[in-house]
C-alpha cells in the first residue's frame, strides 16, 4: 500500500467514525458498518474498538488501522467535547463505579441518587439499584432515551417527584437539590430520565396485562375479606364473631378491607364466603384467623388491566434480575 492509499483510508475511517450511532443498542449496527468499511479497505486490516462509557448508554469508538511502514495506527474522532475516550478515562474503567448490569454501569454517587430519591422501601438496596440498571438497559433497547419528553410529562414527574418527598415550595425543592449536588440543569435531566421510566413501564403494562389477566383471572377477583393475626390463637364459628373473640387479646390486630384475591394471606386465598380459616400459624411465629365475607370475579374493566398490569411487569421485572449479568465493583 502507497502513502496516499493509506492516506485516502485513514480519512475515509475518520468519515467512518464520525458517521457511526453511538448508542449502546446500535453497537452492533456499527460494528456491521465498520465491516464493510473494511471490506473496502482490506490492505489497512482494520479493527473498531468499541469502549462502553461509564454510567451512561453512549459508546465511543477506535479504529486500529496497519500502517504500510509497520505498526499500528490508532485513530479517535469524537464527536462532542474532542477528547479521546484513552484519554477521557486513563485511569481504571472501574474507578468509582460501584456496579454493572448487563452492560449498564452504576457510580456511587448515581447509586446514593437512586436511593435518595427512588427508594420504595419494599426491596432492599441491592435490588432497587439492580432493578434501575434493568430498566434503564430495556429503555435503551425500546429506544426510549432518545424520545423527548413532553412539558406535560416533565410537569407531571416534577409534581409527583416533589409531593413523594414533602418538596411543598421553591425553598425546599432548592434544598434538597442542594443536598443532593444537582444543578437546575441536571435536575431536569434527572426528571426527564424518571418521566421516560415512568412512560416506558406504563407502556409496558398496558402491553403485558390483558394476557396475565387472561392466564391469572382468579387472582384478580375483588375479595371482601376480615381476619385476625396475633401470637394468640383466635377461635370463631362464624365471620362476625371475628372482631368480638379478638377483643380478648391485646396483640391481636383486626383487618378488614377489600383485597385483589392475590393480596389476601395465603390463607384466605380461594376460601368460601361464610366459612373460617384457621388458626393457622404464620412463619413470623404469630396465627391467622379470618374469612371472606363476599368475593367479585374479575372483569375487564381498566382498574383490573391496571392491576394485572403492574403484577405482569412485577414478573417480567424479576425474569430480568434473574436473568442479569450483575458485577459489584468493591474493590
Amino acid at each position: 500500500m502507497t502513502g496516499s492509499a493509506f492516506a485516502q483510508a485513514l480519512e475515509s475511517g475518520v468519515e467512518l467514525l464520525r458517521s457511526l450511532p453511538r448508542r449502546r443498542s446500535a453497537v452492533p449496527a456499527a460494528r456491521a458498518a465498520a465491516r464493510e468499511w473494511a471490506a473496502r479497505h482490506p490492505a489497512v486490516a482494520a479493527q473498531l474498538v468499541v469502549d462502553e462509557r461509564p454510567g451512561t448508554p453512549v459508546v465511543d469508538y477506535d479504529l486500529l488501522l496497519d500502517h504500510p511502514g509497520g505498526g499500528t495506527v490508532a485513530v479517535t474522532a469524537p464527536a462532542e467535547d474532542g477528547v479521546p475516550w484513552l484519554v477521557d478515562h486513563s485511569t481504571h474503567w472501574a474507578a468509582g463505579q460501584l456496579v454493572s448490569v448487563d452492560g449498564v454501569h452504576v457510580s456511587v454517587s448515581q447509586a446514593l441518587t437512586m436511593l435518595r430519591t427512588l427508594s420504595r422501601g419494599d426491596a432492599s438496596p441491592y435490588q432497587e439499584i439492580v432493578d434501575q440498571c434493568l430498566l434503564a438497559a430495556a429503555l435503551d433497547e425500546a429506544g426510549g432515551d432518545d424520545v423527548p419528553v413532553s412539558a406535560a410529562d416533565l410537569q407531571a414527574t416534577a409534581d409527583a417527584f416533589r409531593r413523594g418527598r414533602g418538596l411543598h415550595d421553591r425553598a425546599a425543592t432548592l434544598a434538597w437539590m442542594a443536598a443532593a449536588g444537582m444543578s437546575g440543569e441536571q435536575f431536569e435531566s434527572y426528571l426527564a430520565g424518571i418521566a421516560r421510566r415512568r412512560r416506558f413501564r406504563a407502556d409496558k403494562e398496558a402491553e403485558l396485562a390483558p394476557r396475565h389477566l387472561a392466564a391469572h383471572r382468579a387472582d384478580f377477583a375483588r375479595v371482601r375479606a376480615v381476619w385476625v393475626t396475633g401470637p394468640a390463637q383466635v377461635v370463631a364459628a362464624d365471620a362476625g364473631e371475628l372482631a368480638g373473640a379478638a377483643a380478648g387479646h391485646e396483640e391481636a390486630v383486626v383487618t378488614v378491607g377489600t383485597r385483589w384475591e392475590h393480596e389476601l394471606p395465603e390463607a384466605l386465598r380461594g376460601a368460601a364466603p361464610g366459612d373460617v380459616v384457621g388458626p393457622v400459624p404464620l412463619a413470623s411465629r404469630e396465627f391467622l384467623t379470618g374469612a371472606v365475607l363476599s368475593r367479585t370475579a374479575a372483569g375487564d374493566d381498566p382498574e383490573t388491566l391496571a392491576a394485572a398490569g403492574r403484577a405482569a411487569f412485577g414478573r417480567w421485572l424479576a425474569e430480568r434480575r434473574a436473568a442479569a449479568k450483575v458485577e459489584w465493583h468493591w474493590s
